[in-house]
C-alpha cells in the first residue's frame, strides 16, 4: 500500500480542519433556516442572499465582544477548557474516511487525514477527553449554574456514552475490524451495515443525540433550568469555542453514522463514481444533520429523571441484547 507524503499531509490536515469549520458555521444557518421552516416562519434574511452571510456576522460580533470572566474563576482552566473541547472535536473527525483515495501527478493522496488501525477506538477516546474540557469549564466558572452544568454534562455523556459503544460492536464484529476504512469496503462487498443493524442504528442516533447534547437531551445547558448550564460564565469568542465544539461533535457523529451504516463514501451499485466520494459522504452527512435539526424542532427536553432512566434502562439493555445477538449469528454462520 502506498503510503501518502507527510508535505501532502500537512496541507491536508489545514484544508480538511477549515472546511469543517465552514462547514460548521453553515451548519448554524441550515438550522435556524430549517427551524423557521418547521415553525412557519423565514428564519435568517438579513445579512446576505437568503441570510447566507449570518454566521459570518455571527463570527465577528463573537470576535468583538468583550471576554469577561468571573472574580473566583480558576483562570487557567477557565481559559484552557474551551480549547480543549474544540480541538479534541476537530481532531475526533481526521480519522473520519470521506474518499477511496486518488493520485495525482504520481502521488497518493488518502481519502482521511490519518488512516490509524484503531481509528474507531480513537473517535471515542477523543469523544471521552472533550467532556473533560465542559465538565472543568463549568467547574472554573465558580458558579453554582455551571457547576450543575458540568456535573449534568459528566452523567449524561458517561451513561450514554456505555450504550453508544455497544450500538457499535454489532457492526465491529460483521466487519471484523476497527479500522473505519476497511469497515467502509466490508459493506461495499457485503451490505449496507443498516440493514442487518438497524437496531444498532437506532441505539447509536439516540444516544448519539445524548452524547453530543442536542436536544431532547441539552439537559447540560437547559436554559430553562441553568440559564446557560456549563457555559453560563463565558462570553465572546470563549463561548464560542463551546459552541463550535458542539456543532463539530455533531457533524464527526453524524460523520461517524455515515461511514459504520451507510457505506460512508460510496455510492450505491455504481463503483465509477466512487471516485466523487466527498460529494457522496457530504450528501449523507447532510441527511444526518438535517435529521438531528429536525429532532429539535419536534421533541420536547426530558426530565432529567426520565433522561436517566431511559438510558441506562432501556437503551444500554437494547444496546447489549443487539450485541449478544450479532455475536451469536456472526459465529453461527461461519
Amino acid at each position: 500500500m502506498t503510503r501518502e507524503a507527510w508535505w501532502i499531509t500537512i496541507p491536508k490536515a489545514f484544508v480538511v480542519i477549515n472546511v469543517v469549520m465552514v462547514f460548521f458555521a453553515f451548519t448554524t444557518w441550515l438550522e435556524r433556516k430549517l427551524l423557521g421552516r418547521m415553525q412557519l416562519r423565514f428564519g435568517p434574511n438579513r445579512a446576505g442572499p437568503k441570510g447566507l452571510l449570518v454566521p459570518i456576522a455571527d463570527l465577528l460580533k463573537l470576535i468583538r465582544k468583550e471576554a469577561f470572566a468571573p472574580m473566583a474563576a480558576k483562570e487557567p482552566l477557565y481559559i484552557i477548557a474551551p480549547v480543549v473541547s474544540m480541538f479534541t472535536a476537530l481532531a475526533a473527525f481526521s480519522v473520519i474516511p470521506w474518499g477511496n483515495g486518488w493520485t495525482v501527478w504520481g502521488h497518493h493522496i488518502e481519502g482521511q487525514v490519518v488512516n490509524v488501525p484503531i481509528s474507531l477506538i480513537l473517535i471515542f477516546a477523543l469523544g471521552s477527553v472533550g467532556i473533560y474540557g465542559f465538565i472543568i469549564g463549568g467547574w472554573a466558572s465558580d458558579s453554582k449554574f455551571s457547576m450543575l452544568g458540568s456535573m449534568r454534562t459528566c452523567a449524561q455523556l458517561v451513561s450514554y456514552e456505555v450504550s453508544l459503544a455497544l450500538s457499535v460492536l454489532g457492526v465491529v464484529l460483521m466487519a471484523q475490524s476497527i479500522n473505519l476504512v476497511e469497515v467502509v469496503q466490508k459493506q461495499q462487498t457485503t451490505l449496507w451495515f443498516f440493514i442487518p443493524q438497524f437496531v444498532g442504528l437506532a441505539v447509536f442516533l439516540i444516544g448519539g443525540t445524548a452524547e453530543t447534547s442536542r436536544p431532547p437531551f441539552d439537559l447540560p445547558e437547559a436554559d430553562t433550568e441553568l440559564v446557560a448550564g456549563y457555559h453560563t460564565e463565558y462570553s465572546g469568542m470563549r463561548w464560542g469555542l463551546f459552541q463550535a465544539a458542539e456543532y463539530i461533535n455533531m457533524i464527526t457523529l453524524s460523520g461517524l453514522c455515515v461511514t459504520l451504516f451507510f457505506d460512508g463514501y460510496h455510492f450505491p451499485w455504481v463503483p465509477w463514481l466512487d471516485q466523487f466520494g466527498p460529494i457522496w459522504f457530504v450528501l449523507k452527512l447532510f441527511a444526518l444533520v438535517s435529521t438531528f435539526i429536525w429532532l429539535r424542532a419536534t421533541q420536547p427536553r426530558l426530565r432529567y429523571d426520565q433522561l436517566m432512566r431511559f438510558g441506562w434502562k432501556v437503551l444500554l439493555p437494547v444496546a447489549t441484547v443487539n450485541a449478544l445477538a450479532t455475536a451469536f449469528l456472526v459465529v453461527l454462520v461461519k
